[in-house]
């Protein structure tokens, strides 16, 4: 597993490497992101085992994400009034007793949907609270804001790296000795990662912590996301884009068994085709040159998911499905990461935190209505129809996109 990742940071090349605090975020997360895809390639499995519903399948990755959509805006304006680095160790700790309290319940044989859907919300909570947190860090990792794009993009590699090999060797140990397993690695991965974390050494000392409640932090954020329609348009094609394309992720596994009349090794070969596609996304961001359009570039990738979901929905080749299930992970890498860039590079410091909340918000706060609602789509319509119509409307969201922007620009050229 090192030498692999080892082969990505050779090839790649990437700056942000020469950076002490940010090699040991690599580290740790290398590390800890393969317990974490483990963890959840079990936890579908196990749910679609004892349920055999798609729908209770999408329910609970519902219930898991449901905290970002509800708490991210509030979460944005704390985090920017407190020091990023402790919030990210306490909410690495409270991820880890996450994570032993499941390996527990499934040693004990206490399975069930009610008591996954708590757990789940539980982790949902504290990954709100981390997400935004280690998001905000970042650019006290790097010395230099102009490797912050570089960062962001093997932090993006890392993660898909461990999508596709995670998935790979949990499918492996999930068939051959159980979920249980799988949920104990994960809880064990959480120990590198707390270390590296009390290895940095984070000066935030020169940070500017912005004051007032809450409330007035969250009403401040989205008055300064109404004046700048360059960020709040790219928020609103990811909000679509999480809605609508993006939760094809919770189809996966009755893809593979209903489709594909799969097992697990199946299941885990999608997430895998899923990871790698994602993660050659993120070396393609890494390595765009300065001054790209990264808003073209999102409306692009809006494109390609609608058309790769439309094959995939016509495959009939498992094959052929693999490779439309890498190119639609692929696209969604390109347009999360260049979001992401865009907001990171573009937004004002005392604001960061909260534009930041507000992606956060729109990925995976309306992720999870977006799963339960092709869920249940797909529990009426059938998976065909639901990965038909999920491309067909990805397609026009980047028509839609592609069509403000030429009135943007046409707006711009008026008033010159």
């Amino acid at each position: 597993m090192l030498y692999f990742y080892s082969i990505i940071f050779i090839y790649a090349d990437f700056r942000s490497l020469h950076y002490r605090n940010f090699r040991l975020h690599v580290i740790g997360q290398a590390i800890s992101l393969m317990g974490t895809w483990m963890q959840r390639i079990a936890i579908s499995w196990l749910v679609y085992e004892l349920t055999s519903s798609v729908f209770w399948l999408g329910f609970v990755q519902f219930i898991s994400l449901l905290p970002s959509l509800v708490l991210s805006p509030f979460i944005g304006s704390f985090v920017d009034k407190h020091k990023k680095y402790k919030l990210v160790l306490l909410t690495q700790i409270g991820l880890m007793i996450q994570a032993g309290m499941l390996t527990l319940l499934v040693y004990l044989k206490l399975e069930t949907v009610l008591w996954l859907s708590v757990l789940g919300l539980i982790q949902g909570v504290i990954n709100s609270f981390d997400v935004l947190g280690r998001q905000s860090l970042m650019m006290y990792l790097v010395g230099d804001r102009k490797d912050l794009p570089n960062a962001i993009a093997l932090n993006s590699t890392i993660f898909n790296a461990a999508r596709m090999l995670g998935p790979a060797i949990g499918g492996i140990l999930l068939s051959t000795y159980g979920e249980l397993v799988c949920f104990a690695l994960n809880f064990i991965s959480f120990v590198p990662v707390i270390i590296t974390l009390l290895m940095m050494k984070v000066d935030e000392t020169k940070v500017q912590l912005s004051k007032g409640s809450n409330w007035e932090g969250l009403v401040e954020g989205f008055r300064y996301l109404k004046r700048s329609p360059h960020i709040s348009s790219l928020i609103i094609i990811m909000t679509f884009s999480s809605l609508i394309v993006i939760p094809y992720t919770s189809l996966l596994p009755a893809i593979a068994k209903e489709m594909f009349h799969g097992d697990e090794r199946i299941f885990s070969w999608f997430e895998s085709a899923a990871g790698l596609g994602a993660m050659i996304g993120a070396f393609n961001m890494a390595r765009l040159k300065s001054g790209t359009n990264l808003r073209y570039q999102v409306m692009g990738a809006a494109a390609l998911m609608g058309l790769a979901l439309l094959f995939l929905a016509h495959s009939t080749m498992l094959q052929m499905a693999l490779v439309y299930v890498m190119l639609v992970s692929f696209a969604m890498m390109m347009q999360n990461s260049s979001i992401n860039t865009y907001i990171q590079t573009h937004a004002i410091p005392i604001y960061r935190a909260r534009a930041i909340s507000y992606y956060v918000m729109a990925f995976q706060g309306i992720f999870p209505i977006g799963t339960l609602m092709i869920g249940s789509l797909a529990s009426y319509y059938g998976l065909r129809t639901t990965l038909y119509l999920m491309g067909g409307l990805g397609i026009v969201i980047a028509l839609l996109y592609y069509t403000y922007l030429r009135m943007h620009i046409h707006k711009r050229l008026f008033k010159l």
